[in-house]
C-alpha cells in the first residue's frame, strides 16, 4: 500500500517509499516471562516480589511497583526473571512503569526509556506457563539503554528512526533514505506539522496507534 505524502516529500525520495504492507506488526522489545510460584506449603510459597524493606512493592499483594528491581532467574528456563533488591549483584533492571497484563504484545506501549518488557505471570506448581498478571516496563541498571529515543532498540517511540521498511535503526547511523518518527497516532490527521511520510500500518488488534508520522532523518 502506498504512503500518501500529504505535506510534500524530501528531494531525492520517491513518493510512497515507506512500504506499509511490509509491516504487519510493529513488535519491538523483549516480551519475557517472570514466574511466581505458589503451592499448598506456605513455608515454600513465594509472591511475585519478595518481602524487602528496601523495595517499594505492596507486601500484602506482592505486586510490582515502580522502582522495584529484578534480574534473570538462573533456576528457570528461557527468559525468566525474578524480583531482586536493587543493590543485589544479580539485579539488571528497574521498573519504570507497571501496566495491565496483555495477551497481545502489540497492546502494550511502554514509555520511552524502556529497555525490556516483562510479562508477569502467576503460576502454580512447577509449570512454566501461567496466568498473565501485569506487565513491567523496565530500564537497565547498566549504562546500556537501547530503549532511549533514537538509540535503535526497545519499542518504537517518538524520536526514533526507521528505515524504508519501518524497521527501527539508530538515529546516529540513519542515512538519506531513513526517517525520523515525529509521533505515533491513530489517524493521519493527528500527525504533527512537519510530517512528510505518514505511514499507515496494517491492522493489529490492540495496538494504540495506526500511523507512524515520519519525516526525513537526514
Amino acid at each position: 500500500m502506498a504512503v500518501n505524502n500529504t505535506t510534500g516529500r524530501p528531494r531525492g525520495r520517491a513518493a510512497g517509499c515507506l512500504q506499509a504492507l511490509l509491516v504487519p506488526l510493529i513488535i519491538l522489545g523483549a516480551l519475557v516471562a517472570y514466574n511466581a510460584y505458589k503451592d499448598n506449603d506456605s513455608s515454600s510459597s513465594s509472591s511475585p516480589l519478595p518481602s524487602s524493606s528496601s523495595a517499594s512493592q505492596d507486601e500484602e499483594s506482592g505486586e510490582w511497583k515502580v522502582g522495584d528491581c529484578g534480574g534473570p532467574d538462573p533456576e528457570r528456563s528461557g527468559d525468566s526473571y525474578q524480583a531482586l533488591d536493587c543493590d543485589d549483584s544479580g539485579a539488571t533492571f528497574k521498573a519504570l512503569k507497571i501496566m495491565d497484563a496483555a495477551i497481545l504484545p502489540d497492546s502494550i506501549q511502554c514509555p520511552a526509556g524502556t529497555d525490556i518488557i516483562i510479562q508477569v505471570s502467576l503460576t502454580f506448581g512447577s509449570s512454566d506457563s501461567g496466568i498473565p498478571n501485569s506487565t513491567v516496563c523496565g530500564r537497565n541498571l547498566s549504562g546500556d539503554h537501547p530503549g532511549d529515543a533514537g538509540a535503535g532498540g526497545g519499542q518504537l517511540v517518538k524520536g526514533d528512526c526507521i528505515d524504508a521498511n519501518a524497521q527501527e535503526v539508530a538515529c546516529a547511523q540513519a542515512g538519506a533514505e531513513d526517517y525520523k518518527v515525529l509521533d505515533l497516532t491513530k489517524t493521519e490527521a493527528e500527525c504533527p506539522s512537519g510530517t512528510t511520510d505518514p505511514l499507515k500500518l496494517t491492522i493489529a488488534i490492540g495496538r494504540p496507534y495506526d500511523y507512524i508520522c515520519a519525516t526525513a532523518a537526514a
